[in-house]
């Protein structure tokens, strides 16, 4: 059977569900290792949210809401490096409620070591492609993955949560 409501995007929409595919299956496994630390995607994920956080000063909610994981999913995570000596969390001063979560020295060292053979092995060949596409087109393509995304049934759930 032809697949024809897809029409001329059915090759786009198949790399990207071969991608997330791939990627969702290897998501949470801790698999990577750094200085005898092992550590998976997910976590490395939130740890790279964390450090760009420094800048930002988002609340740990819209940190999870960036990654597009829950709450809980989030904080679950972060216990993990935590406990690995990754981060650590303490109350913001004057705020009972509110924790911030900051990398520690041993956090970013991983996450040195990772970003550069992420990139030398997965994303530099991507990369590689997408110098082909004009910038201007490149928010075009971005808004087309987030605009599938905010479709999802699971997207809109886990906003409703």
């Amino acid at each position: 059977m032809k697949l024809e409501w897809m029409g001329e995007y059915r090759e786009v929409v198949e790399a990207l569900i071969h991608y997330c595919n791939i990627y969702a299956s290897a998501y949470k496994l801790e698999k990577q290792n750094y200085q005898g630390i092992s550590y998976s995607y997910s976590q490395i994920q939130v740890l790279e949210y964390l450090l760009e956080n420094e800048e930002r000063q988002e609340h740990m909610s819209a940190v999870a809401s960036r990654l597009g994981i829950t709450r809980s999913n989030f904080s679950k995570i972060v216990s993990r490096l935590e406990a690995k000596g990754l981060v650590e969390r303490r109350q913001r001063p004057g705020s009972r409620k509110e924790l911030l979560v900051s990398v520690l020295p041993l956090g970013r060292a991983l996450y040195e070591a990772y970003s550069q053979e992420i990139l030398r092995w997965h994303f530099a060949p991507m990369f590689e492609q997408l110098r082909q596409v004009p910038p201007e087109s490149r928010d075009h393509l971005r808004d087309a993955l987030f605009a599938a995304m905010q479709g999802s049934r699971f997207w809109r759930e886990k906003e409703e949560s």
